[in-house]
């Protein structure tokens, strides 16, 4: 059987040998507790600090700026409710955010309302672009926190965050983004572009699972999520974990670096995949491509099939794929995605999401445009019957 193709890259990424080797003495020799004075703890806080001033490098950021989470669900909650809960008492109740962000912003701005905020939903066009006029409707000088992804986890589209951030801050609105699969893909700069506050997450850029970032611009208000302790100024209480956050700084710097070289390799990639599909596949529809799109991500779904089938019978061929973000793995219901942008139930239900990255090259594209279409064909036959 020919070697496995894993097109699942946006769900989670392989651990790079570079971060790994980074990350090893301190899960032996480096174990210190960095809130001890002696020498261990010493040690593990010298790591710690370091790692805060390597991440914040790859940003635009100062070091106290970045605060180390568990991940990027948990970066997301401490920046939307951390936000809210800070400024809520100044009149400012209403959050702000789209339909199609990752279910960790939308289920903290639901929390948001449950605790008696207004949530407001942007609109959005048919290629999943912010609706200009709805965002001027929506957004005031009410609103606590807007919170807009940079490149949607589903689709690929990239928000014009930098804009949008102007025009919120014009009304005194703290901005947050999330980035988790915008690093390392676009040029992300505090310096230049005007977020308060931005989500990362490690294992999506060759860290491990279990280990995130917020950035907070200095002089944002934000509350804790979590009580007990004063690591992190406060932010984020609890014993870190410096092995982890070593890890997150090394992949950081190294998809900072790579960031141009890994665009054009991938774009080159995706459009090839794309074009030789569509060649073969004419009625398939590509979601989201009359936007900008981060050239790693392809959504494609094709009427007449059924996303659950075709990524079974794709993985019993040694292809790796999904339809669509990991975290609604087992779902049957459609794309909240895709729903919100308007796309048919029946359509919604076809699609497939193809995620690029360090595992693919022009072997890994060639076969998967050959045994695509011949399983598509193949399911399209046995609905027929």
């Amino acid at each position: 059987m020919p070697d496995p193709v894993y097109l699942d890259h946006a769900a989670t990424t392989p651990v790079r040998s570079e971060v790994l080797e980074a990350m090893q003495p301190f899960f032996g020799a480096r174990f210190g507790n960095p809130s001890s004075v002696h020498r261990w703890g010493r040690e593990a806080r010298t790591a710690l600090d370091e790692a805060h001033e390597r991440l914040a490098r790859c940003i635009g950021a100062s070091a106290d700026e970045v605060v180390f989470t568990s991940c990027g669900t948990e970066a997301d909650n401490l920046a939307l409710l951390g936000v809210w809960r800070s400024r809520r008492g100044a009149g400012r109740k209403a959050v702000v955010t789209t339909p199609i962000e990752h279910k960790a912003v939308l289920a903290a701005s639901h929390q948001i309302e449950r605790e008696g905020g207004e949530e407001r939903l942007l609109k959005m066009s048919r290629d999943g672009v912010v609706d200009d006029a709805s965002f001027d409707a929506l957004v005031s000088e009410d609103v606590a926190v807007c919170s807009i992804m940079w490149v949607n986890n589903e689709i690929g589209v990239i928000q014009p965050i930098h804009e949008l951030a102007q025009r919120a801050r014009a009304h005194g609105v703290v901005f947050h983004t999330d980035a988790v699969q915008a690093f390392g893909k676009v040029a992300v700069d505090a310096r230049t572009t005007p977020f308060d506050v931005l989500s990362l997450s490690g294992h999506k850029i060759g860290a491990p699972k279990g280990i995130g970032a917020l950035y907070i611009r200095r002089g944002t208000p934000i509350e804790p999520l979590m009580f007990g302790g004063s690591q992190d100024r406060g932010r984020r209480p609890g014993t870190e974990n410096v092995a982890m956050a070593v890890g997150l700084a090394r992949a950081a710097e190294l998809a900072a670096a790579e960031r141009e070289h890994e665009w054009n390799l991938l774009a080159a990639m995706r459009d090839r995949l794309e074009a030789a599909l569509l060649e073969k596949i004419p009625d398939a529809v590509i979601h989201g491509r009359g936007a900008p799109r981060a050239p790693h991500i392809l959504s494609i779904s094709v009427p007449g099939t059924d996303s659950e089938s075709l990524i079974m019978a794709l993985d019993l061929r040694g292809i790796a794929c999904s339809a669509g973000s990991a975290c609604q793995s087992g779902s049957t219901s459609p794309s909240h995605v895709l729903s919100a942008i308007g796309v048919p139930a029946d359509l919604a239900s076809s699609a497939i999401r193809m995620s690029l990255g360090c595992m693919n090259g022009d072997a890994c594209i060639t076969r998967v445009c050959d045994v695509f279409p011949m399983l598509v064909d193949k399911a399209r036959r046995l609905a027929a019957v």
